[in-house]
């Protein structure tokens, strides 16, 4: 697939339906008019080119208001209303505007971290428009060859080992889980690694050991 038919972007509190989709804005003439948003164009790209595989992806999903940002596409990104058949007229559509359907080479992908339990959940309306698909953390053998690239394989397989462990009790904890087991993320950062003791202790000192605590 190519890179230029991948869209990202993250969602938060202040993210709205008229950055996704359509909304009014202001002009550098001083005048307001109806701009089209990030997905609306990227649904457009993807009618033109039927025939290629376009993904959407959005981080953090649960972090915004989905109701809010999705509106129409409640509806219009079910499996069965990808037609222009289903094709709605948007909210901010003028009246000679074209209808919008969200095209079936388009593909949503939403990402949340089971661990802010902080942020409200993905609603019932949306989670029966996604099937869910759940991420463990993969500290096995593509992990340990990424680290052996800077560390010895010894000291990997100690940090393995621990991790292995930590994991296990998180995840037989009835009150942890799976969703807050440490992930490979904190350990992406090893191309300027001088000591491999100092670097281990750092992260755990400022990052693996907070973490711990918090949960």
């Amino acid at each position: 697939m190519k890179d230029e038919n991948i869209e990202t972007v993250q969602f938060h509190q202040s993210y709205s339906y008229e950055d996704f989709m359509q909304g009014i804005r202001p002009t550098t003439k001083g005048e307001f008019k109806v701009r089209n948003g990030i997905f609306y164009n990227f649904c457009v790209r993807a009618r033109e080119n039927a025939e290629e595989t376009y993904v959407f992806i959005i981080d953090e999903i649960n972090r915004g208001n989905l109701s809010k940002i999705f509106g129409e596409l409640m509806m219009l990104i079910e499996s069965d209303k990808r037609s222009p058949r289903h094709a709605l007229k948007l909210t901010y559509s003028e009246e000679d505007s074209p209808k919008f359907y969200v095209p079936e080479n388009v593909y949503v992908i939403g990402c949340m971290n089971t661990a802010d339990r902080s942020i409200a959940i993905v609603d019932y309306a949306l989670r029966r428009r996604f099937a869910f698909c759940s991420i463990e953390p993969e500290l096995g053998d593509s992990f340990k060859e990424y680290l052996c690239s800077e560390l010895s394989k010894e000291f990997v397989d100690i940090i393995c080992n621990k991790l292995n462990r930590v994991n296990s009790i998180i995840r037989e904890s009835p009150s942890l889980g799976r969703g807050l087991e440490i992930g490979h993320s904190y350990f992406c950062q090893i191309s300027s690694v001088d000591d491999e003791n100092e670097w281990w202790k750092s992260i755990c000192k400022y990052e693996l050991f907070p973490y711990l605590q918090e949960i």
